[in-house]
């Protein structure tokens, strides 16, 4: 998701823009015959509203010795990009010269920062922040030289906004927006929900709404003891356990529904409605032809995204195919708008590079794969700003490979690509590609042994670290570099193929055995990458082996390794973490005596139920961010994120009895060790109830258990003080209970 005083003529792309007045922002173009009528769901269009200038120095006001830049954004011609940088402290919009060291900071708020685009014009650079560090986002937009900040969408704390593509003449950004909800349930897993009209109960538990002031919390976080159960000190306990008992919470919440709105930053058109979804669990308007006249969607649950052309003069849905999780800028039409490049695995294992040959109407006269690689995903797909050059980024066990291919090699075949060239990389790992200017890429990569950093490649020869870029030399003590991770490969017990990395703490003999702590990664459609982890950095240097395994459910291994946890195969994901641990005690150095299980999200729901599922295996835990009971979950979790849940863990209707067997909590008195959970205040996609009723329950038994809340943070722990707070209450935590 400067002010020069000048003026300019709303060039609007054919059928999207109508010039102010002549079309209500909230008036829809006829709906998708799959959602019904869009009125039933869509609120009042956003309205820009200018801001404060809240620019900034060269430097922050608080540098740190260490940081990172990523997502990059470029003008036209290459020679400036936007990105996200934390030398501050907080991810922020920073913009810099490509070729030299001036950089400047264009947003100096403690909002996070979380995408951004540059507009094609060069006059705007759009971005999306998540005030309070919470999971609801606002789009915004600057000039780039940090004047003439505005807000786009978002401006109801209650409400959710994030970024789409830029139309290609700069006249309008899509945004997709979830408006405030409407008056929320009465009854949430059993437990009454106050009013909208009344006071709104603070830190968004169980479904409530934030209060008036989240986005303006100060404070520092609390480790919290085993006489206390709230986030925060001074505060009253949030009310009785959860009833796991109680009566079944609605499957489809009424608020739920996603809007794409096309929005002027100049204000000079009225923003358009493009499409609403009902019940959405994901909608992003990924580009738009060049006349504006076909628009090309990415919507669905998790594990059934699918790509969606629709012609914006009547509405009209053309074309459909799936598409594979991860990015979810999945593709790009041409110049003429008559092919369409998409990344796809559909009936396949592998996502792939697919051409679709359209007619003028948005038809598919043919579909085609033009590049694939037996047993790697197509991770990344970007084109240059003429269209003729791609450059996919494949994954590779982990690692990436980039390549160039043209996309039109000849004239008699538009739909086909060149010879693949490939690009050596200084790096494992590409995380971002985008068009710079005539024949140039910026690249964010990361690695084993670096923070993530900015480059660029020009024509496909050299790649080139920008000069502001990561700053990581001082990130490890002098002497103590990164550990490098070696690979290790199991089979699970049902002959299910598995890998990991393992990072072995240094200044220990290799057969000596080590205490180790298992690594869960979130998602689960997530995959363990050999990147610069801070945390695991933080516990080798503690004298802990981390293996940081890729069970079922895993992106990365191909379709069929992502689907084999869904419903009942959940189990044997729980199975997948004991194998891991006994494949790095008989294959690895790890002590059997001396086991940990560790995870954020989906790794916090894994390190739940492994305490519970296998009580015997490990000495402590520490569970991030996890959910600990799946009908308190979707009864608390944001609509759009519960409707796509439902595809991977089940229908919280249809599937009761099934949740409440994979749910941690159904069997907490198996739990026999101590454990430290951590949460975000302001985390509402998972929220810090599923943690609170884990570790109330853990010291009803009498267990050892203790909750660290995080202020003004949600489920990603965004600012860098937190984040160090987190690792080393975490580090101290393992320390303490495995007997160093």
């Amino acid at each position: 998701m400067t002010e020069d005083g000048e003026t300019r003529t709303a060039h609007a792309p054919a059928h999207v823009l109508a010039r102010p007045g002549t079309l209500d922002s909230t008036r829809a173009q006829p709906p998708d015959s799959r959602t019904g009528d869009p009125h039933d769901t869509a609120r009042a269009a956003p309205e820009p509203q200018p801001l404060p200038e809240a620019g900034g120095p060269r430097d922050a006001v608080t540098r740190l010795r260490a940081h990172g830049c990523w997502y990059p954004s470029a003008n036209a011609d290459g020679t400036e990009t936007a990105f996200i940088c934390d030398r501050g402290g907080v991810p922020q919009l920073w913009a810099g010269s490509v070729g030299g060291d001036d950089v400047r900071l264009l947003d100096s708020s403690p909002d996070p920062v979380k995408e951004v685009l540059w507009s094609p014009d060069g006059r705007w650079i759009a971005y999306t922040t998540a005030p309070g560090g919470g999971e609801h986002t606002r789009v915004l937009c600057v000039r780039p030289d940090g004047s003439g900040r505005r807000l786009l969408a978002g401006s109801d704390p209650a409400s959710s906004a994030y970024l789409g593509c830029w139309a290609h003449d700069s006249s309008a950004v899509a945004v997709t927006f979830a408006a405030p909800p409407a008056p929320r349930f009465e009854v949430f897993a059993g437990h009454a929900v106050p009013d909208t009209d009344a006071e709104p109960a603070d830190g968004h538990p169980f479904g409530t709404r934030l209060a008036a002031d989240w986005a303006d919390r100060d404070g520092h976080p609390t480790l919290l003891g085993p006489a206390a159960h709230d986030a925060a000190p001074g505060r009253e306990p949030r009310g009785p356990a959860i009833d796991v008992a109680a009566p079944a919470a609605p499957a489809v919440r009424p608020d739920g529904g996603l809007s794409v709105y096309l929005i002027d930053p100049d204000g000079l058109a009225s923003p358009v409605l493009l499409t609403t979804e009902t019940h959405a669990a994901s909608l992003r308007l990924c580009d738009l032809s060049r006349d504006g006249g076909l628009a090309l969607l990415r919507r669905g649950p998790r594990g059934r995204r699918e790509a969606v052309v629709r012609r914006t003069a009547d509405a009209e849905n053309t074309f459909t195919l799936p598409v594979a999780d991860g990015d979810p800028w999945i593709g790009r039409f041409s110049p003429d708008g008559r092919t369409l490049w998409l990344r796809s695995n559909t009936a396949r294992e592998f996502a792939a590079l697919f051409a679709v040959a359209l007619d003028g109407d948005g038809q598919a006269r043919a579909v085609s794969v033009v590049a694939e690689r037996p047993g790697s995903d197509l991770e990344l797909l970007a084109l240059a700003h003429d269209g003729r050059t791609a450059a996919l980024s494949w994954n590779v066990q982990g690692a990436s490979e980039l390549e160039l291919v043209e996309t039109f090699p000849t004239r008699r075949a538009p739909d086909r690509t060149g010879p693949a060239r490939p690009v050596p990389l200084p790096h494992e790992v590409v995380t971002r590609i985008t068009a710079a200017g005539s024949g140039r890429l910026m690249l964010a990569l990361s690695g084993s042994q670096r923070r993530p950093g900015i480059w660029w490649a020009h024509e496909g020869v050299s790649m080139l670290r920008t000069p502001w870029s990561s700053q990581d030399e001082d990130a490890v003590p002098p002497g103590r570099p990164p550990v490098r991770p070696v690979p290790l490969r199991l089979t699970a017990r049902d002959g299910l193929p598995l890998s990991g990395w393992y990072y072995r703490a240094p200044g220990r003999a290799y057969d000596e055995p080590a205490p180790c702590v298992i690594h869960l990664h979130g998602g689960p459609e997530e995959q363990e990458r050999p990147v610069f982890h801070p945390l695991y950095h933080e516990l080798v240097g503690r004298g802990l082996d981390v293996f940081a395994p890729d069970v079922r459910g895993s992106l990365g291994h191909g379709r069929s390794f992502v689907d084999a946890d869904l419903g009942s195969g959940r189990f044997a994901a729980f199975d997948d973490v004991a194998d891991c641990a006994g494949h790095a005690v008989m294959a690895g150095p790890a002590d059997p005596t001396r086991l940990a299980v560790m995870g954020r999200s989906y790794g916090g729901y894994l390190t739940f139920a492994s305490v519970v599922w296998h009580p015997e295996l490990f000495r402590t835990a520490v569970a991030v961010c996890g959910m600990s009971d799946f009908l308190t979950f979707f009864a608390g979790t944001e609509p759009w994120i519960a409707e796509s849940a439902a595809h991977k863990y089940g229908h919280p209707e249809r599937d009761r009895e099934l949740l409440n067997a994979l749910s941690p909590m159904s069997r907490i008195d198996a739990l026999r060790v101590p454990l430290l959970a951590v949460h975000g205040e302001h985390d509402t996609n998972v929220p810090p109830g599923e943690s609170q009723q884990f570790v109330r329950a853990a010291r009803e038994r009498g267990i050892d258990a203790e909750l660290l809340t995080l202020r003004d943070e949600g489920h990603d722990f965004l600012r860098a003080e937190n984040r160090r707070l987190f690792r080393r209450a975490a580090a101290d935590w393992l320390e303490r209970h495995l007997h160093l």
